[in-house]
């Protein structure tokens, strides 16, 4: 009897023992789970991220091909070269219209400043302009600023520019190579200085979108290679 009762514990605490160690077991590969679940959902979220960062650089690489790079290749004014100041006078006044609201426009005028220069390198004789916008705008006149309702303000602007040419004879300016092209431009908008700034932010983005997709990846593989080792040491 007393034998048979001692097996009899024996067998109960060794099954308690199996009981128990297979609900730590369970409760390991539960917390198992919940941990690579939640890899998995940060893992997805990175990819996520990456491929958003690659898509919006490429967006802002096509906006700003069509407008800054188009813009810099099309632009013949490429050339640095010194330009002598010949002449600088204010010849006219040119209507301009600016928005006083909703559907509202007003007319007024500003000064139109001519400006000659002579280019250093061949002698020619050529029209300045300020950048590309004031060659568009107008040809005729050097600066053309934003229309508005107080002509003496823009008439006061235009002859601090006249004032700082006069004392400034020497200039830098940018020409047409061929000289094909009968002005030249005191500053360029598109220039390859713009063109790399507007192009830096786009391609940070583009590179840190592909390092966080490949050191996703990368983790991805290492982990399944430690999975692999750890079942062979098994």
């Amino acid at each position: 009897m007393f034998l048979w009762a001692g097996s009899k514990g024996a067998q109960g605490s060794g099954s308690e023992r199996r009981t128990i160690y297979q609900k730590v077991r369970e409760y390991d590969a539960l917390d198992k789970r919940k941990t690579v679940t939640a890899l998995k959902a940060g893992e997805d979220r990175a990819i996520l991220l990456g491929l958003s960062m690659i898509l919006f650089s490429v967006m802002m690489y096509f906006v700003l091909g069509i407008t800054m790079v188009r813009s810099y290749s099309d632009s013949v004014w490429t050339e640095e070269s010194g330009c002598t100041v010949l002449n600088s006078t204010i010849v006219a006044e040119i209507n301009c219209t600016y928005s006083c609201g909703s559907e509202c426009w007003k007319s007024s005028k500003y000064p139109c400043l001519q400006v000659f220069v002579s280019l250093n390198t061949s002698g020619k004789v050529v029209r300045l302009s300020h950048n590309e916008e004031a060659q568009d705008t107008n040809p005729e006149c050097f600066y053309v600023p934003k229309c508005q309702k107080d002509f003496n303000a823009i008439h006061t602007v235009v002859v601090k520019i006249l004032e700082r040419l006069k004392t400034q004879q020497q200039v830098l300016c940018y020409m047409d190579p061929g000289e094909q092209q009968d002005s030249a431009l005191l500053t360029r908008i598109y220039g390859r200085l713009a063109v790399f700034h507007s192009l830096f932010w786009p391609t940070c983005t583009l590179i840190g979108g592909t390092i966080i997709i490949a050191m996703v990846k990368l983790t991805q593989y290492l982990s399944i290679m430690c999975e692999q080792v750890g079942r062979i040491k098994r």
